[in-house]
């Protein structure tokens, strides 16, 4: 329209008209009436000069801000002190100046979001979410743009690849790849995997987070503001509930969430991490004489491959709860899989504390964990293209195993016992 308007002066006089700027300065700028009225300009004005310095990011502007701005009203409400965490925008010459000491472009959706929010300053709680078992904890920050810079990577397994977030903790940062090298998408968001199968320290698998910054950012937000992450002692903590995973048992409610943990998890061998909330309730109406303790718990837990493994075991997490009306019992417990996927149900034994020889069982319901999209490092590929093809060269004078690649056995398990490779660190009491 811009541009038009010196076209004739019909245009021209249209172009003047306040209320078409005004639309397009709340659908692109999201300017508010109270802002317009504060900037004492008109519309046209202020679309612009706003036009003149966010114009590059016409496409993402809106949907950057929004989340933000719900991000932050969200918070404010319930985790304060994570927002004087975040760090104010930053300027277009300082974003050119990071593309040019790293010697990559940076896409423009992600310069968009620094241009609103520079990252966060390096503390805890991150904004990018939290998890605690009894012996390990993460949180994740969002890395302002300098920190980030000075963390770009062009070592072998992860060339041009530059962090998103740190957790001071672990170390565990996601990254996304600048370029479509070593079997990456461009843009493409990840948690680092190193194969420890692989003689190769370049040998770098990814557990896959998003497929573009902005996809990844919003998504994220959409799932703290719309509860979907629950807030725990003014934190984020990133469990999923399924709104079906819950069965109730006369007066007691179980619902469970669950969450992947990479940094405990590898792809070679094949060992995936999950962690587990299950919360149990009794009705606030239920009668008092309906108070009981847990005596014992149950599990049922099925692989991929439909493998089952039976668990049985005093109290939980070396507790034994008491339930009355309207009371709330809370705890955290984990589970490995040799498989991508698998699945655990069970009960709660309880005794009733007025009729103490008076037993029933509590349904835990059935929930699903499974991992996150991944690829297998390049680098692992190759050097086993390299070993067949070798092989054939000495007219199979070995077998090679054709099954190798797969990423849902139990094969590495038994490869790892005998080459003595240690598995991933992290364990914790399993199945409580």
């Amino acid at each position: 329209i811009y541009s038009c308007c010196y076209l004739s002066r019909r245009l021209n006089q249209l172009s003047s008209h306040d209320p078409l700027w005004k639309r397009h300065c709340k659908k692109y700028w999201l300017i508010s009436d109270e802002e317009k009225s504060q900037r004492n300009q008109s519309w046209k004005a202020i679309f612009i000069s706003t036009y003149s310095d966010l114009g590059r990011y016409i496409r993402y502007y809106a949907t950057l801000k929004k989340a933000w701005d719900d991000l932050e009203k969200y918070l404010g409400q319930r985790c304060p002190r994570m927002i004087g965490s975040l760090k104010e925008s930053v300027r277009e010459e300082d974003l050119d100046a990071v593309e040019a000491q790293i010697g990559c472009k940076l896409p423009d959706d992600y310069r968009c979001s620094f241009r609103i929010h520079n990252g966060q300053k390096l503390v805890v709680p991150g904004l990018m979410g939290s998890m605690a078992l009894s012996n390990h904890y993460r949180s994740e920050d969002l890395l302002d743009i300098d920190t980030a810079a000075g963390g770009f990577q062009q070592r072998l397994g992860l060339k041009q690849c530059l962090p998103l977030t740190f957790c001071i903790h672990t170390g565990l940062s996601q990254y996304m790849a600048l370029e479509s090298v070593e079997g990456r998408n461009k843009y493409e968001i990840f948690y680092q995997c190193p194969d420890q199968m692989a003689r190769n320290p370049s040998a770098i698998d990814m557990f896959i987070t998003g497929t573009s910054y902005l996809e990844w950012f919003t998504s994220y937000v959409n799932k703290v503001v719309t509860g979907g992450y629950p807030i725990i002692r003014d934190q984020i903590f990133r469990y999923v509930h399924d709104k079906e995973c819950v069965a109730t048992t006369g007066d007691i409610t179980v619902s469970v969430s669950t969450s992947f943990l990479p940094e405990l998890s590898s792809v070679h061998p094949p060992h995936y991490f999950f962690t587990y909330r299950i919360r149990i309730e009794m009705s606030k109406d239920a009668l008092p004489e309906k108070a009981c303790q847990l005596d014992s718990r149950y599990w049922r837990i099925t692989n991929a491959k439909g493998d089952v493994e039976e668990v049985q075991g005093p109290g939980v997490v070396g507790e034994f709860p008491i339930i009355s009306p309207g009371r709330v019992y809370e705890y955290t417990s984990c589970t490995t899989f040799s498989t991508t996927s698998g699945y655990m149900e069970g009960y709660y034994t309880f005794h009733c504390l007025y009729y103490k020889d008076k037993f029933f069982n509590v349904t835990i319901p059935r929930f699903h964990m499974v991992c996150p999209t991944f690829k297998v490092s390049t680098a692992r590929m190759v050097s086993r293209d390299a070993v067949v093809l070798m092989l054939e060269t000495n007219h199979n004078e070995y077998a090679v195993d054709e099954d190798e690649d797969s990423t849902d056995t139990d094969e590495y398990e038994d490869r790892r016992r005998v080459l003595d490779i240690p598995a991933p660190s992290g364990r914790c009491p399993r199945h409580t």
